[in-house]
C-alpha cells in the first residue's frame, strides 16, 4: 500500500458548505492518506448520486421530482454538479499550497457502479439497474470517467491518487429489497455473480489507470467481504463498531480476506456529534474486538488496518468533524505503538 503504518483517513463527506475550509482540515488532521472532502450540504449535485455521476463520460444527467434521470444533453444541474468537483479540486489543491502537504496518497470517492444505477432513473422512471444494457454502460462510463478525475487529481497535487467506490445500496441490491421509483414494488434481485463481475470490471478499469489499491466502502451491518474480495478490492472499508454481531461466516469471510493480504479500513468513531467524545481506549475497542474474535495478532491493524470514523461526517458539527478525523489519527498511531492499557 503507498500509505505507511499509523495511517488514518476519513470516509468521504464532511459537515459545511466551504470546500477549502473543508480542504484545510482534512489535509491538517490526516497528513499521511487526507481525501478529497465532499459536501453533501451543498445540495443537489453534491450528494453520492449527483457527484458521481458528475463523473460520468457521455452520460449526463438531470434532476426530476424522483431524483436523477438521465439526459439527452447536458443541462444545468449537470453542469453543476461538474462545477461543484472542480471546485473541491481547486480547494484541495489550495489547501497543499498553504499546507506545504506531501503526503504519500490521496483518496478520492466515488458511488459504485450498482449504488450508481439504483439511484439514476432512465428516461421512462425505472432504475438504471433494471436495465442489463444501460447497466454496462454506466459501469463503462464511470470507470472511464473515475480514471480521469483521479488523473487529474494526481497531476494537480503531484502524488498517487487511491480510489474508493462505496457501495451502500449493494446489500439492498443483492437482496431483492429497493424499491421501485413508485414505490409499489420492488426491484428484482440482482444475482452475486453478476454483481461481482461487474464491480470487478471497473476495479480493473480504475486500478489500471491509477496503479494504485482501489477501495471498497459498505457502512451496511451485513456488508458482501467476499463478494468484494473476489471482485477483487484490495481494502475494504467497513463500519467496524457494526462487526461485533456478524454471523459466523460472515466473520469467516473478514478472516480470510485479511489473512489474504487485504488491508481493512476500520470506521471506529461516531459520524455524528456524541454527547461525549469517546477515550482512545474507547474508540479502538471495536477494532481490538474483531481481532481478537478472528484470532489473529493485534499487530495486524498496524500492519494491514487503518482508522477512520464510521462513515462520512456530513451529519456532524465542524468542530467534531475536526475532532473525529484528529482522533482516528490517534488511534493509527496506537496501532502501531499500543499503549500499556491495551
Amino acid at each position: 500500500m503507498p500509505w505507511p503504518q499509523a495511517t488514518a483517513t476519513g470516509v468521504g463527506s464532511m459537515p459545511g458548505t466551504d470546500p477549502l475550509e473543508a480542504a484545510n482540515v482534512v489535509v491538517g488532521e490526516l497528513p499521511d492518506l487526507p481525501h478529497l472532502p465532499e459536501l453533501p450540504g451543498r445540495g443537489l449535485g453534491a450528494d453520492i448520486i449527483g457527484r458521481s455521476a458528475a463523473l460520468l463520460v457521455d452520460l449526463p444527467i438531470e434532476v426530476v421530482p424522483s431524483g436523477y434521470r438521465t439526459a439527452s444533453r447536458p443541462g444545468h444541474e449537470h453542469r453543476h454538479a461538474v462545477d461543484l468537483v472542480k471546485r473541491d479540486i481547486d480547494a484541495i489543491e489550495e489547501a497543499f499550497e498553504r499546507s506545504g502537504a506531501r503526503p504519500s496518497a490521496v483518496k478520492i470517492q466515488a458511488a459504485g457502479p450498482w449504488t450508481l444505477t439504483a439511484g439514476i432513473e432512465l428516461p421512462r422512471g425505472h432504475r438504471v439497474l433494471t436495465d442489463h444494457g444501460a447497466v454496462r454502460e454506466f459501469a463503462d462510463s464511470l470507470a472511464e470517467g473515475l480514471s480521469a478525475h483521479a488523473a487529474e487529481v494526481s497531476r494537480r497535487l503531484e502524488t498517487p491518487v487511491v480510489v474508493q467506490l462505496d457501495e451502500p445500496s449493494l446489500p439492498t441490491v443483492l437482496a431483492g429489497a429497493l424499491s421501485t421509483p413508485s414505490g409499489y414494488g420492488t426491484v428484482p434481485a440482482v444475482a452475486e455473480p453478476d454483481a461481482r463481475d461487474l464491480l470487478a470490471g471497473v476495479i480493473k478499469t480504475v486500478a489500471g489507470a491509477t496503479g494504485q489499491p482501489v477501495l471498497v466502502h459498505c457502512c451496511a451491518p451485513r456488508p458482501p467481504i467476499g463478494l468484494f474480495r473476489e471482485a477483487g478490492a484490495d481494502a475494504l472499508v467497513l463500519d467496524a463498531t457494526l462487526l461485533d454481531g456478524i454471523p459466523a461466516s460472515l466473520a469467516d469471510e473478514l478472516g480470510e480476506a485479511w489473512d489474504a493480504g487485504m488491508t481493512m479500513f476500520l470506521g471506529l468513531v461516531a459520524a455524528t456529534t456524541p454527547a461525549r467524545p469517546p477515550t482512545l481506549v474507547e474508540a479502538a475497542k471495536p477494532a481490538l474486538d474483531i481481532v481478537d474474535r478472528l484470532g489473529f495478532p493485534r499487530s495486524i491493524l498496524a500492519e494491514r488496518a487503518v482508522p477512520t470514523p464510521k462513515c462520512g461526517l456530513a451529519g456532524a458539527d465542524e468542530a467534531w468533524a475536526r475532532r473525529a478525523l484528529a482522533l482516528v489519527r490517534d488511534v493509527g498511531k496506537a496501532f502501531v505503538e499500543p499503549p500499556e492499557s491495551w
